[in-house]
């Protein structure tokens, strides 16, 4: 009986720190083919896993009869193909994860908790394919998708033309306003209708993007392919809602999947064309477990798939920017400068504080400005990249803070529920009557947050009447103000109907939105950013109020009608910062020239490739000791590319204690990204010994390609 068995190899999602990297051996009664979803013992529970590929003729092979046996198969369910275990291996190897960490990951919650029989009564409630999709053949104009509705411009004829015959990868480097939207549709027609079963992927950066696009590609793509055939991927949905879309990815019958970062592991068998929107957008790195970059997996699958990928961005990150230089040819950089028609872009309205009076928020002259747009039934946003009413309580007679007493960070005052709140670890408490170190009742608010912006404009334009012989209206949305379900699309629609005059923001409004009314958008505290430790900071910035100023002014005929032109305010102290003429010419090359050659006379990426290792412990001093001791045993072992790397000392995090534990880093930076790999590679051995060494150490992690040091 036991010699009719057949050894496989499966991938299961094992600890982060168990060491177990690879794949595991089971048994079956026959031979599976790799991709093949099974359930599979592990330990007491019994867990789903992936049939893997069979070693190399190499690799030692378990006695059968010694092997525990495949529980059960997901039968009804066509195994996962070639090109998505390859993507799933190369983000293992690459961002130095196990590879069933990734392959789990990857797949929707729901299905890893699924029995065979219960996936079974999901997949024969499923619609036939035939019927939720399009035709099994494109229809007869379906490479006309969208053309007779909407007249191109010249700029994105050119680019939609270059798209279309040549192989990319792209990087579509268009103003805010220039219909960058348009050719994501031009390009995706012309993929569906070049392949009668090809499919697309579009990556936005945030949840809050993805109603509004996929408006937008219903209505175009519903009439010729169905609207089953268009389905969104993200954390935001339901756990059924998730496996309904991955199905319809995974089956064929999705034809476009809109998604955030973790769609790019959406199983998509007929792959033609990748999208990545607002590509600079940090939100396409993953923060937490495999810290993953979507957008550049996204090329490397695009290229993999021998399918084309298009990035997107007002304001590309400097990585590819430099990578579309001609010179490196990386990508191929397509422009569209101009905004869509008669459409201006913003002009700048630098405000010094320094000439303002004392302790103001907002100046004299952008007060006047907001009250004269509204006046005229226009909109303006109001952008603080700070949520609460403010960063800290503080009571003068002592010197009390809010601090939190789990964290290196103090907690923020939120004025609406009368809370402290940490932002890093959630502990949340009611704000105290009196100062707990003094007793004295007079504690005040540090600082600003968008919920104090909110209540001082209400009061500033309590007296301002619209046109319609109202008074204005102030509203805010952020992180808060969204939180029930639907409350930011119910929201966006009073921004859309004129309900509201003024917003107020942070950056989840600043990018993406298409707000046809506001005319006017105003930055009231950026000044942080000029002068961080944090290398990308000025990059960062620049982006933001970029994006921010691009909502305003995006309707030619609306502008014409009320007389009006665009603005962007930016109260800053420092007026003659370089980065603020590059701004206000909307010279983005310009900027990225001058950053780029900082970053090459710094060594610093992407003329450099980085990575950092983290520890996080209970005590400051024994996440330091592991780093250490982590990097005498690497010089040790004299580990394959050490030579071509240097390490940096340990130090703690900017916010080096959260929930109570302690946090450090070390910085790894080398000129060559393989060598860089090859000391990670060969460094996990013995990173896992040294953890069991250092017994108050909580975790250990490796982030290739940090987006924050």
């Amino acid at each position: 009986m036991s010699t009719s068995l057949v050894p496989l190899q499966v991938v299961v999602q094992t600890p982060a720190h168990s060491g177990v990297a690879a794949t595991l051996s089971y048994t079956h009664t026959k031979p599976l083919p790799a991709g093949t979803l099974v359930r599979v013992p592990l330990g007491a529970r019994e867990v789903l896993g992936v049939v893997w590929d069979t070693p190399g003729d190499g690799a030692p092979q378990a006695e059968p009869a010694r092997l525990r046996a495949i529980a059960a198969v997901l039968q009804g369910l066509a195994p996962l193909d070639d090109a998505w275990r390859r993507l799933v291996a190369f983000a293992a190897g690459y961002y130095q994860r196990s590879l069933g960490e990734i392959a789990l990951m990857a797949l929707p919650p729901s299905l890893r908790g699924l029995s065979a029989e219960q996936l079974g009564r999901r997949l024969r409630r499923k619609p036939n394919a035939q019927t939720a999709n399009a035709p099994a053949s494109a229809p007869a104009n379906a490479d006309q998708a969208g053309a007779d509705l909407i007249a191109l411009s010249a700029e994105q004829e050119s680019v939609t033309a270059e798209i279309d015959t040549k192989t990319g990868p792209f990087l579509l480097f268009g103003s805010t306003g220039s219909g960058k939207t348009e050719v994501y549709l031009q390009a995706v027609a012309a993929a569906l209708a070049a392949d009668a079963q090809g499919q697309v992927l579009v990556l936005v950066p945030e949840i809050n993007l993805t109603p509004q696009l996929q408006a937008r590609f219903l209505a175009r793509f519903a009439p010729l392919y169905g609207a089953d055939a268009i389905v969104s991927l993200h954390s935001g949905m339901t756990h059924p809602q998730r496996l309904r879309s991955w199905l319809a990815a995974h089956t064929g019958s999705a034809r476009i999947v809109l998604g955030t970062r973790m769609a790019i592991f959406a199983s998509l068998p007929r792959l033609a064309l990748i999208v990545v929107d607002e590509e600079h957008d940090a939100s396409y790195k993953q923060q937490e477990g495999a810290r993953y970059s979507a957008r550049d997996l996204a090329v490397w699958r695009a290229r993999d798939a021998g399918a084309k990928v298009v990035l997107g961005s007002a304001t590309p990150s400097l990585e590819s920017w430099h990578a579309s230089d001609p010179a490196v040819g990386r990508y191929q950089r397509l422009c569209m400068p101009s905004r869509i028609g008669a459409a201006r872009l913003p002009r700048l309205r630098l405000v010094d504080m320094a000439q303002q009076p004392r302790a103001a928020v907002f100046a004299p002259p952008l007060l006047a400005a907001i009250t004269g747009r509204v006046e005229r039934g226009e909109q303006c946003l109001v952008l603080l990249n700070r949520r609460g009413f403010a960063p800290v309580l503080h009571c003068h007679a002592c010197g009390w803070k809010s601090d939190c007493p789990q964290c290196s960070a103090t907690r923020v005052f939120h004025k609406l529920d009368r809370s402290l709140r940490c932002h890093h670890c959630g502990l949340a408490s009611r704000v105290p009557r009196a100062c707990p170190g003094c007793g004295n009742p007079d504690i005040l608010p540090l600082g600003r947050g968008t919920e104090q912006l909110e209540e001082l404009l209400a009061q500033l334009l309590r007296n301002v009447i619209t046109p319609e012989r109202r008074a204005a209206r102030v509203a805010r949305i952020d992180a808060d103000t969204t939180r029930a379900k639907g409350a930011l699309q119910t929201q966006l629609a009073q921004v859309h109907a004129g309900d509201v005059d003024v917003l107020v923001g942070t950056q989840m409004v600043a990018k993406g939105h298409d707000f046809r009314r506001i005319t006017l958008v105003a930055a009231v505290q950026p000044d942080n950013a000029l002068f961080s430790s944090d290398f990308r900071a000025p990059e960062r910035l620049f982006s933001l109020l970029m994006q921010a100023g691009g909502r305003a002014g995006r309707d030619a005929l609306y502008m014409a009608a009320h007389g009006s032109a665009p603005e962007l305010w930016v109260q800053t102290w420092h007026p003659e910062h370089p980065l603020f003429a590059a701004l206000g010419a909307h010279d983005y090359p310009a900027f990225a020239a001058r950053q780029l050659a900082e970053r090459e006379a710094a060594a610093m990426p992407p003329f450099s490739h980085q990575a950092l290792l983290r520890a996080d412990a209970r005590t400051q001093e024994t996440a330091q000791a592991f780093l250490q001791a982590a990097a005498l045993a690497a010089r040790a072992a004299q580990l394959p590319g050490l030579a071509q790397t240097f390490l940096y000392p340990p130090v703690p995090l900017a916010v080096q204690r959260v929930a109570n534990v302690e946090r450090a880093q070390m910085l790894l930076e080398s000129a060559s990204r393989r060598a860089l790999q090859q000391l990670m590679s060969a460094w996990q051995p013995l990173l896992h010994a040294e953890r069991a060494r250092h017994k108050g150490l909580v975790r250990w992690l490796l982030d290739v390609d940090p987006q924050a040091i």
